[in-house]
């Protein structure tokens, strides 16, 4: 018994000295002042404009929420195999995601949203797949959070900022109960804090409006998660943290109210004057505390055409995200949330929305 204890104690001991030498590693740092993003002390894009409008402090995305993707559903992992394997490989699919960073980063990209219940691998729906990375009692199975690992610590050493999304619509049963949801926040900030990232936002959950089984993950009251991220501080820092709505739905007062980062969809919404709109519309409401506004999914394109839902954000100084699925009969190239993932610039939709940002942003 002595000996185990003494490997136990062994074994603590390396894991601690990893993270301390991990934590003193990290060199990016965000922060909110006011409505703008702020990255080691300096606004993100710092002095540029585009088409007459600032993009400094803005915080340009795109929907990357299958970054650490899997399905422990037997009857259902068939369907996510690589065209040239026959066979689905989560390991190859964060690998490839880290190894396409640097190209998205090169165009201007600092920012993505990944998932820890991903998003619907068909782009939309729930076909009965089972991807989360807690157990039902809300502690973190170890191989997720180690791909997740590798895309923060990417994110880290490039200077972005990902939009960590904890929960999924469709997923959320796995978890037991309201205390395992509860357990699953605290212990990821535990583990964020402890790996030494500082470079991450929180967005609790997606769509909280859909169709989430828990009570604590429903608009009424997810606001409750946002202020236990917020009062979860760790020597005095807290990570930013918001929640966001189907599209074209303006967040509720008790989440305007409390939310660091007002997080909008713009899927549904055909018209960029409804995007100006939007912003518009949140940033009249008293209870709106001049927060940054930020679109992290829309699916809307058209980014050579007169007027686009981007440029529709950028002109309400609002920051957008491009949400890309494969439509049927598309080739594996074609979008960023169906499974397997293509995490490539290979596409001529990808091309056009990286063009677009490299144009906006003059990229790095």
């Amino acid at each position: 018994m002595k000996t185990l204890f003494s490997k136990y104690a062994a074994l603590l001991l390396i894991l601690l000295s990893v993270f301390s030498c991990r934590s003193d590693n990290k060199k990016t740092f965000v922060e909110i002042r006011g409505n703008k993003f702020y990255i080691n002390g300096k606004p993100t894009y710092e002095g540029k404009t585009w088409q007459g409008n600032t993009i400094e402090g803005l915080l340009f995305n795109s929907r990357m929420v299958q970054g650490v993707f899997d399905d422990s559903n037997p009857s259902t992992a068939a369907l996510w195999k690589y065209p040239d394997t026959g066979r689905w490989d989560a390991d190859r699919n964060t690998n490839e995601f880290v190894n396409a960073m640097e190209e998205w980063y090169r165009h201007g990209l600092i920012s993505f949203t990944v998932n820890l219940q991903g998003g619907s691998p068909t782009g939309y729906g729930n076909n009965g797949w089972v991807n989360t990375a807690f157990e039902a009692d809300g502690s973190l199975k170890k191989k997720y959070f180690t791909r997740l690992y590798r895309i923060l610590n990417k994110a880290d050493e490039l200077g972005m900022v990902p939009i960590l999304g904890l929960f999924y619509f469709g997923q959320d049963q796995e978890l037991a109960s309201e205390q395992a949801v509860v357990n699953a926040v605290d212990n990821t900030l535990d583990w964020l804090n402890s790996a030494g990232f500082r470079n991450v936002i929180i967005e609790i959950n997606n769509e909280c409006n859909v169709d989430y089984d828990h009570e604590i993950l429903q608009p009424g009251r997810v606001h409750e998660l946002i202020e236990r991220v917020q009062n979860r501080q760790y020597e005095g820092y807290s990570y930013p943290a918001g929640v966001s709505y189907g599209g074209g739905t303006l967040p509720g007062i008790n989440v305007l109210e409390t939310a660091d980062v007002i997080f909008l969809h713009g899927n549904g919404v055909d018209n960029p004057d409804d995007i100006r709109e939007m912003v518009r519309r949140v940033k009249v409401i008293p209870e709106y505390n001049a927060q940054p506004v930020v679109f992290n999914e829309d699916d809307h394109y058209g980014f050579d055409e007169e007027d686009y839902n981007l440029k529709a954000a950028v002109d309400s100084y609002a920051s957008w995200g491009y949400f890309d699925y494969r439509r049927d009969g598309e080739s594996f190239e074609e979008g960023y949330q169906s499974v397997p993932v293509d995490w490539g610039i290979n596409s001529e939709r990808k091309k056009a929305f990286f063009n677009k940002i490299l144009k906006i942003t003059g990229g790095f």
